[in-house]
């Protein structure tokens, strides 16, 4: 457990790009295997193809009713790509820029989703990966409008909530953090630092 500058314990700890990685694979190697296991099964099964088609009616109807019925939500865990969390079960989930932008993530950063039973959607940063601090220019693409920062000879995109939130305009430098050990499309904005 890492201390922040107050001298306080952080819940979390940083993670490499390798272990985020492992990670991801992991949960996607669980999941393929049950879903082989479900094909298998259905392969030897000698069931006649009616009796599978209202199986499978049924088994969705559970998952419906278990829903619906307020009791049950859903957690996917998955590595945020810069805009979109990847999921363990393969899917892209949108994560919203306000909460990605507040809360810096990264690409890399592992997340948790909890998808609950009205539909909402609750993200929550449960691994950082290890961050680099750098200061770059932020500049606006006059053709797509989309918000890039230059550091070091590199473009990285960044969230235009970010953009928003620290009133940047094309000029100001940008405080960035991007994945330490890792290449990365994307940057989140620490700080802009308005020009003169």
């Amino acid at each position: 457990m890492s201390e922040n500058k107050n001298g306080q314990a952080n819940d979390k700890v940083a993670i490499s790009a390798v272990e985020t990685k492992f990670v991801l694979a992991k949960k996607l190697i669980a999941r393929l295997r049950e879903e082989l296991d479900n094909l298998e099964r259905l392969l030897l099964s000698e069931a006649e193809p009616a009796e599978l088609e209202e199986d499978y009616k049924k088994q969705i109807e559970e998952n419906r009713e278990a829903i619906s019925s307020g009791y049950d939500h859903r957690i996917v865990e998955g590595v945020f790509d810069g805009q979109q969390m990847v999921g363990s079960d393969g899917r892209m989930y949108t994560v919203p820029q306000n909460y990605a932008s507040k809360s810096k993530l990264v690409e890399g950063d592992i997340l948790k989703l909890t998808i609950q039973p009205n539909g909402g959607f609750l993200f929550k940063q449960i691994g950082p990966i290890e961050r680099e601090r750098l200061v770059g220019l932020l500049i606006k693409d006059d053709n797509t409008e989309e918000w890039k920062v230059v550091a070091e000879g590199k473009k990285y995109f960044v969230i235009p909530a970010s953009v928003s939130y620290f009133k940047g305009q094309p000029g100001d430098s940008a405080v960035i953090l991007i994945p330490k050990a890792a290449p990365s499309k994307w940057a989140a904005i620490e700080n802009i630092i308005k020009q003169e």
